[in-house]
């Protein structure tokens, strides 16, 4: 895997993956035009998760019509200010879904597939929830 990051102006800059997907950052703390290299981390770690618990609920058949992770992280007070704790709380909306189900998602994606999460595991402590909300397909309504 290889990326690049090219300085734009200011403190802003162009990243561009291996695949040639451009994303920009934003290192200014007042007036920022973009997410800043930590919110990106925190960003990676909710759509990483959020991609397998997806994934593993359609593969178990249920039927998910939406997922949205909300994601806070705690930093360190000095420098290097990284992040010492992350909590992921998932909110998964569907028809008929079985919590046990979502659990088991979102525990696998937590213990096993998420890549970005347990990279960090190693020096963040990082904690999960969820909420299963059900779809609302009330025709009627309209």
């Amino acid at each position: 895997m290889q990326a690049s990051v090219k300085w734009h102006h200011d403190n802003t800059f162009v990243g561009t993956s291996g695949s040639g997907h451009a994303v920009v950052f934003d290192g200014n703390k007042d007036d920022s035009v973009a997410p800043s290299p930590m919110e990106m981390v925190l960003m990676a770690a909710g759509a990483c998760s959020s991609v397998d618990v997806v994934s593993i609920l359609k593969k178990s058949r249920q039927q998910v019509l939406g997922c949205e992770v909300k994601l806070s992280g705690e930093r360190a007070e000095t420098v290097p200010k990284v992040f010492t704790k992350l909590h992921l709380h998932f909110e998964v909306t569907g028809i008929n879904l079985s919590d046990k189900q979502v659990e088991r998602a979102v525990q696998l994606s937590a213990d096993k597939y998420c890549s970005v999460s347990i990279m960090l595991s190693g020096s963040v402590a990082i904690t999960h929830s969820f909420s299963v909300k059900p779809a609302d397909i009330n025709p009627a309504a309209e």
